[in-house]
């Protein structure tokens, strides 16, 4: 099954690339950015310590639609993160191919393919590595809809996990702008089965499993924060905010309160 999903990812992004062919021009735009923790739909991928982000893509632009300000097209995406105490070992990757088309002067649909890896680490890590297909409406820069499809590589279950997630950049000055996001997912990892035992991990931390706190099969997270932005500069602030339900599937890492991040666009 893994096999085949990555040939999918490959012949997706082979099928991307030739894109260029049919279309008017591309366009390549990268960011580097410095934030102070790794945080995935709630979940802390890192500790608390720095973590320097890279990300590239491409935008294949198809004929007829050069002169639209939201024009149709194809995309291809990479980034990768690596802790600012040992760059030499990345502890996200991610590779991305998507369609876009523009639905009206404000509305804009992309329909994406994504592979999540997270080679930096070891243990429960491993049900973050994922692959996911989505779909996003997004009006003008300001609001942000979407829904996945998450299948987690190497899982005993083979089942899709859905998720929905919605994203909101307000502006309130000429530079500053509110952040706020919110979602909910189905968890990577199957939910604990009820039983009265007390279970110690490989990363000496104990819980108990008893039959009345099952862990729920979902959690919900959000963010709200403020952001600045001059030219390819931007700064921001969010205070992460998870529901009660939600519990950490991995070496059992908080998430940060507050989260900041420095970017340069170019």
């Amino acid at each position: 099954m893994t096999r085949t999903l990555l040939g999918y990812i490959s012949l997706a992004f082979v099928a991307c690339l030739s894109m260029p062919l049919h279309a008017q021009s591309s366009t390549f735009n990268g960011t580097a950015a410095l934030s102070s923790q790794l945080v995935d739909r709630g979940q802390a991928i890192t500790g608390d310590t720095p973590i320097l982000q890279g990300a590239a893509s491409w935008t294949f632009p198809t004929e007829g639609t050069a002169s639209q300000s939201l024009p149709s097209g194809w995309s291809l995406g990479l980034s990768g993160s690596a802790e600012v105490r040992s760059l030499d070992r990345l502890v996200e990757a991610m590779a991305q191919a998507s369609r876009y088309w523009s639905l009206s002067s404000d509305w804009q649909m992309q329909v994406s393919l994504l592979y999540y890896r997270y080679p930096g680490s070891t243990g429960g890590s491993k049900a973050f590595d994922r692959a996911e297909t989505g779909i996003n409406w997004s009006y003008r820069d300001v609001l942000t809809a979407g829904l996945s499809a998450i299948h987690v590589i190497g899982a005993k279950n083979q089942r899709l996990r859905g998720a929905a997630d919605i994203n909101l950049h307000w502006p309130l000055t000429r530079h500053f702008s509110l952040s706020a996001g919110a979602g909910i997912t189905q968890s990577l990892t199957a939910p604990y089965r009820p039983y009265r035992r007390v279970y110690a991990s490989s990363y000496s931390h104990a819980y108990a499993n008893y039959s009345d706190s099952t862990r729920a099969n979902h959690y919900s997270y959000g963010h709200v924060g403020l952001l600045w932005s001059n030219g390819p500069w931007r700064i921001e602030l969010d205070r992460i905010v998870t529901a009660p339900e939600t519990q950490q599937q991995w070496a059992n890492l908080d998430a940060s309160r507050w989260v900041a991040t420095i970017s340069w666009s170019f």
